[in-house]
């Protein structure tokens, strides 16, 4: 897992032809808005969240974030856990991020 800055996560998304972009807020909070071309699974959903991760393509590169940042860090490390490699956190999470997308 890696932790991203805002500008470090924004630069290499740009840059990854094999890129998923995982957002693991509720849907209360995708109300709020989104980042474009993100896929939501709500981490709160405990063993369905597990088992969602595991039918994800392990081969991607996972840019994942939340609210502030923390549950995005646990997701991180529970993709980690399941033989994901690359899971990228975005530091700060969606309430920084500059090209969010309003509902």
């Amino acid at each position: 897992m890696s932790d991203l800055s805002q500008e470090e996560w924004a630069r290499q998304l740009e840059n990854d032809d094999n890129a998923f972009i995982l957002d693991v807020r509720t849907a209360e909070e995708l109300e709020e808005g989104y980042i474009p071309g993100a896929t939501q699974i709500d981490i709160y959903l405990g063993q369905e969240f597990l088992n969602e991760l595991e039918k994800l393509d392990k081969t991607k590169n996972y840019y994942v974030y939340c609210r502030s940042g923390n549950r995005s860090g646990q997701a991180c490390a529970i993709m980690n856990s399941i033989g994901i490699k690359n899971a990228y956190n975005l530091e700060g999470g969606f309430m920084n991020w500059e090209g969010k997308v309003a509902e």
